[in-house]
């Protein structure tokens, strides 16, 4: 069971619960993102599980009234025991969730698997006219002739600033540098993209930006936020535009609760607050 004090970023340990949370929001006009929580496998066995859990997952989903997605880590279905073996799971699960109407988002994971990452998202949303996703990551370097290639390919793009610290010699390190890529590059994907753009975002002033595009523009696109992080803001949002919750759920929730509580101080005392009733 989950402790209380996580249970505020995780929203349980089976699909179930996950889904239960996902038809809460929706009640709020919120949509779901569902993750199930595990990554770097260096061995096939426990990637075919995980991989087989999306299916049933994605299987749940086409079956229930509920207005959710799901998004997977190469690094999960397989990346770390051989490209092969994510390619494998990846297309079989994009695949399954395709014939029933479930949207896929591949996560991008450290800079050394964003071509793998980007080569399978190409040719999966190719092939399925749209219906599958990926994340870039606005810190890295490379990320504006990344965006220029997805642009004309249908499916979405989530820009985020990026979670992971890269060496300098392959990304922006000072906070002001990445804040100033990030802008630049959603000028650019309101500016070139055919719709398909997710705002992956806590940050206001980023959010008002896309805002302020969108009116400029006419483009539309979507704000994207994790669960538990910023709650009232992600209900405010949905009365104007499309807004999805990241949801983790699964039992390997421990070491996801320490990393968003390590991110940042706020992120413990509204734990806290959650477990204390105040």
């Amino acid at each position: 069971m989950i402790p209380p004090i996580a249970s505020k970023f995780v929203a349980g340990e089976t699909p179930a619960e996950a889904l239960d949370h996902a038809r809460e929001l929706n009640d709020r006009n919120v949509a779901a993102i569902l993750n199930l929580l595990g990554e770097h496998y260096d061995e096939r066995r426990p990637a075919d599980e995980d991989a087989e859990a999306y299916l049933r997952l994605a299987e749940d989903i086409g079956a229930a009234d509920v207005d959710a997605c799901i998004s997977v880590k190469p690094s999960q279905i397989g990346l770390d025991a051989g490209v092969e073996v994510f390619r494998e799971n990846v297309e079989r699960i994009v695949e399954y969730a395709a014939d029933r109407d479930v949207f896929v988002w591949i996560d991008m994971e450290d800079h050394t698997t964003t071509d793998a990452t980007l080569r399978a998202f190409e040719e999966l949303t190719v092939e399925h006219g749209g219906g599958v996703g990926v994340c870039l990551q606005a810190n890295l370097k490379r990320t504006p002739e990344d965006l220029e290639r997805l642009a004309d390919l249908p499916g979405k793009v989530r820009l985020v600033k990026g979670a992971y610290s890269p060496p300098e010699e392959v990304a922006l390190t000072e906070k002001s540098a990445v804040d100033e890529a990030y802008r630049d590059q959603l000028e650019y994907m309101f500016e070139e993209f055919d719709g398909g753009i997710a705002v992956g975002s806590h940050d206001p002033a980023m959010i008002d930006r896309a805002r302020e595009l969108h009116d400029e523009h006419g483009t539309d696109f979507e704000v994207q936020m994790l669960m538990g992080v910023r709650g009232d803001a992600q209900f405010d949002l949905a009365d104007e535009y499309e807004v999805y919750q990241y949801i983790p759920y699964g039992d390997k929730w421990l070491s996801y609760f320490y990393r968003r509580v390590a991110e940042r101080k706020e992120n413990l005392l509204f734990a806290l607050r959650a477990v204390l009733g105040r």
